[in-house]
């Protein structure tokens, strides 16, 4: 599933593409692209219809594309397989096709295409919520890289979970945009093994974790973020290279970056986590 990099290089092209643009028509190929738009397919392709995009926006892992008037937008997450691609008008259409968008200046369409249906598009009411989100992601807080982003409050909030930080981490009404595969970047960088629990974390632990986390979203940014095969690629249909940059992440059996002991796996919530046994030691269970 794309993060926050990985969807941030998407809402950069989004930027450059479309926004300014003012829709000609919308069509859904799919309902099931728009299940979460209740009122229905003939509804989301009118309130679409004619109106100009503002600048990108996106928090997490949510993407949204403001609308003429500053009250509504159209939202978009991409689930596992979602690409919002930016192609010719007179391109064949995709296989997996889902919504397509139209422009009045006749130029490249904007569609939405998604192999394993996870993904969703809806057009929603915009609230003001320190900064303007759509309603259906105001539980959604702050991401990282986001100037909204209250270190001191995410501290507070972290200890007071009372879990195990990787679960911490991917829990998104705490912090948004972190996945499996940067959470592992970021706690092998911070030293530490994904079941520590929130509680014994100092405060300087946390820093440096929070630190870690924005260095490696960082770097992935600079890269494209990261692609293990073509259900990931930017608006232009191009994979991310920082899959080859990663230390930790699907190294299984190969030597740490930093000491050279074998990464391992271990299983965690029907996922993989990977890990140094020796930068990264489990945390003593206490009696």
């Amino acid at each position: 599933m794309p993060e926050l990099p990985e969807v941030e290089v998407v809402r950069r092209g989004l930027e450059r593409w479309v926004a300014g643009r003012t829709i000609a028509s919308a069509e859904v190929l799919h309902p099931r692209a728009i299940r979460r738009h209740l009122p229905g397919a003939e509804e989301f392709s009118a309130r679409l219809a004619g109106r100009m995009i503002g600048p990108a926006e996106r928090r997490g892992k949510y993407l949204w594309l403001p609308l003429a008037d500053g009250h509504d937008a159209l939202l978009a997450h991409l689930g596992m397989s979602g690409q919002l691609l930016v192609v010719k008008r007179d391109s064949p259409l995709e296989k997996h096709l889902r919504v397509r968008l139209s422009f009045a200046d006749e130029g490249c369409d904007l569609r939405f295409v998604d192999q394993r249906t996870f993904g969703h598009l809806l057009v929603t009411d915009l609230v003001r919520q320190g900064r303007t989100v759509p309603s259906p992601i105001t539980h959604i807080a702050p991401d990282p890289l986001e100037e909204a982003f209250d270190q001191d409050d995410f501290a507070r909030r972290l200890r007071a979970k009372r879990t195990e930080i990787k679960r911490a981490l991917l829990d998104q009404s705490l912090i948004s945009g972190v996945g499996n595969i940067y959470a592992d970047e970021a706690l092998w960088r911070a030293g530490l093994h994904g079941s520590r629990p929130t509680g014994r974390l100092t405060r300087p632990k946390i820093d440096e974790l929070v630190k870690a986390v924005r260095e490696v979203m960082s770097e992935a940014l600079e890269q494209g973020g990261t692609s293990f095969d073509s259900l990931y690629v930017n608006v232009n249909g191009e994979s991310g290279y920082f899959d080859r940059a990663l230390s930790v992440y699907g190294r299984r059996d190969r030597p740490c970056p930093k000491c050279g002991t074998s990464v391992i796996r271990e299983s965690f919530i029907n996922r993989s986590s990977y890990s140094c046994p020796r930068c990264q030691p489990r945390p003593r269970s206490r009696s």
